[in-house]
């Protein structure tokens, strides 16, 4: 093999490492960030359950009294 050719093969390595390297970066940010939107929005979803069953309770105790 040529030493050009090594060379030329090896810039091209390093090139692809850095690119994946990146991608890999920006994927993680990525992850995270919809890990953070997604507990946001289960917490929501818990508050929303909870208060809705409070209101059944609250409506059955009043269909007792009734």
């Amino acid at each position: 093999m040529e030493t050009n050719t090594i060379m030329t093969t090896l810039r091209d390595l390093r090139e692809k490492i850095s690119n994946l390297e990146s991608e890999k970066a920006d994927l993680l940010a990525e992850l995270e960030e919809l890990r953070e939107k997604a507990e946001a929005k289960a917490t929501n979803l818990e508050e929303e359950v909870a208060q809705l069953r409070e209101e059944a309770e609250s409506l059955k105790e009043m269909l007792d009294i009734l």
